[in-house]
């Protein structure tokens, strides 16, 4: 299909991050090292759950589905972005913009009510914590899990076939470093308004949604804790909410901005910064933030250390 000499399915280019510093190798370096750090991080985080018994819990099966996305995650966006500027090539095919733009929608919706649900499980765990291996039971667990995705990949199924549609004729060049709506929808030489509507009210339940789980569950919380009497017992409730909240703030806060503030608000250079933000340092910082204040993660870190230093040793001997 074709609107005067334009074609629907060319190939678009991708202006990228590194179009306008001055120091791209950098800036490259940093990103290859965050991309390293996320899927190395992320991996012993799934294989320490797998191995440790003591982090056979709810709680860390959660986790490790959370980990999986992040890696999924990154791995969209990242590796294309970075080959690009090694070899000097933008240019992304109608089918690989599609295709990039549908596993994005899933993986970023997916994680967002895989955050909302598992807010549910520290309200259980804080103020039912004698029924918690029943209302958290594995059929709960991989319910969630389920849901999460599911919720996910509708988002995906919806929005990419829409935005795909669109006569792109204007210029093909994307000012981002992937496929993301917003940007995409600025190449279209129609009007877009009533569709860009809709995906607001969409986002905004997307929001919502999950924000009420988590929002009804820290209020729950919030009243157990002030009601405790021994001081000892707050700090361990707060310390095992705190690392889910400070997750939930960076992921949904960035979105936010990116997809319910008004354009006016908007710059190019600054959606770039806030998309990079939650699609390269997000999942980076997730498994760091839980390991690095968790003593029960550190521990298995330690243990599963010491089990490959102490058969290094009797290798050697």
């Amino acid at each position: 299909m074709e609107w005067g000499n334009y074609s629907m399915y060319a190939d678009f280019v991708l202006l990228g991050l590194f179009s306008n510093t001055h120091f791209p190798w950098l800036l490259f370096a940093l990103i290859l090292l965050v991309f390293v750090i996320s899927i190395v991080s992320n991996t012993l985080m799934i294989i320490l759950i797998q191995v440790d018994s003591r982090l056979h819990t709810p709680m860390y099966f959660l986790l490790s589905q959370l980990s999986l996305m992040d890696i999924l995650y990154i791995s969209t966006i990242v590796p294309k972005m970075l080959v690009d500027q090694v070899v000097g090539q933008k240019a992304i095919s109608f089918a690989g913009c599609t295709a990039q733009h549908f596993l994005y929608l899933t993986l970023a919706g997916a994680e967002f009510f895989l955050l909302g649900l598992m807010s549910y499980d520290r309200y259980v765990a804080i103020c039912n914590p004698l029924r918690y291996p029943v209302l958290m039971n594995r059929k709960v667990c991989l319910f969630i899990v389920v849901a999460a995705w599911l919720g996910g990949s509708v988002d995906g199924f919806l929005l990419t076939p829409v935005t795909m549609q669109f006569p792109f004729c204007a210029s093909r060049e994307i000012n981002h470093f992937f496929c993301e709506v917003p940007a995409l929808l600025k190449l279209s030489c129609t009007d877009t308004s009533a569709y860009e509507t809709a995906m607001y009210v969409c986002c905004i339940m997307m929001l919502l949604i999950p924000f009420s789980v988590i929002s009804a569950s820290y209020t729950r919380i919030l009243i157990t804790v002030y009601r405790m009497n021994e001081a000892e017992g707050r700090r361990k409730a707060v310390a095992t909410c705190s690392s889910h909240m400070v997750v939930v703030s960076l992921f949904y806060g960035a979105a936010m901005y990116t997809y319910v503030l008004p354009h006016s608000y908007h710059t190019p250079e600054q959606d770039k910064a806030v998309s990079a933000f939650y699609t390269i340092l997000t999942p980076m910082l997730n498994p760091l933030i839980y390991s690095l204040r968790n003593k029960d993660v550190t521990g298995a870190l330690q243990k599963a250390l010491g089990r490959c230093f102490s058969s290094g040793r009797v290798n050697a001997f």
